[in-house]
């Protein structure tokens, strides 16, 4: 896979410090391809471009798309909102620069996996509000989007699983120092009070994922306010395994396509 696949690296200006996105574009496509902005895991203190490389080469070689994967700030010394401000900025740069990749700016979606899944339906919402950008879509797998936590799965329901509520919490102090940030919309998806206008949604759930309950309780919010959504629970899962489930992935690259192919 890795074969057909231009890969490189590109540093720019991030919200408070520069930052790393990383490029990928299928070597052979010559036509205009869609854009796809995918947003590592790592509970917002940790993760790599390295852990995203899977499913964003995957993403990039199979759609095809032209990828690029955001080396956000992390907490607790770039607490929020420095992520979700850098994803806007790797957005901002995209745009800027699909002509010269091949790629269509009307043509973008979002993705990203755990602490990523919780950058990348914000960042859907910081695009909407600031008019900027349309995004075509966004998948979330396994997001973390309760920093109350009041809606975790039961550790007995999860007993094989590989995330834990103690992590999650000290995750979540690390990224909103401050109780007032825990319930921002951009911070907080399950918490917001306006969902419509985001765009259609694929929702990525494990079975034995601490987490998976507010994946489903945001799913249905996100219907209730009028957005398509289609939502899986990957059975036998855990919370860490779902980016590398191909089942999960292939229906990522399906839904996708569906909604950036023109």
């Amino acid at each position: 896979m890795k074969a057909k696949l231009e890969v490189q690296d590109v540093p720019i200006s991030g919200h408070e410090q520069h930052i790393t996105l990383r490029s990928y574009r299928p070597t052979f496509e010559k036509g205009m391809l869609p854009i796809v902005i995918y947003l590592h895991g790592g509970g917002f203190t940790n993760g790599n471009l390295d852990e995203a490389d899977l499913p964003a080469s995957k993403i990039a070689a199979q759609l095809p798309a032209w990828v690029v994967s955001v080396g956000y700030s992390l907490a607790p010394n770039f607490p929020f909102p420095a992520a979700p401000e850098d994803g806007y900025l790797a957005l901002m740069w995209v745009t800027h620069n699909a002509r010269i990749h091949r790629a269509d700016a009307h043509r973008i979606a979002v993705a990203g996996h755990d602490a990523g899944g919780n950058i990348a339906t914000s960042l859907a919402s910081i695009a909407r509000d600031r008019g900027e950008v349309t995004l075509s879509a966004q998948a979330l797998i396994a997001p973390l989007l309760d920093p109350s936590l009041t809606r975790a799965a039961d550790d007995r329901e999860v007993n094989a699983g590989d995330l834990h509520i103690d992590e999650c919490a000290r995750c979540y102090r690390a990224y909103l120092p401050t109780a007032s940030q825990r319930i921002h919309p951009y911070a907080a998806p399950i918490e917001s009070r306006r969902l419509s206008g985001l765009p259609p949604t694929l929702i990525a759930s494990a079975e034995l994922d601490l987490v998976r309950r507010e994946s489903e309780i945001y799913a249905a919010r996100l219907i209730a306010a009028g957005v398509p959504v289609e939502a899986t629970r990957y059975n036998n899962v855990t919370h860490r395994e779902l980016t590398s489930h191909s089942p999960a992935l292939d229906s990522v690259i399906s839904f996708l396509r569906k909604h950036l192919t023109t």
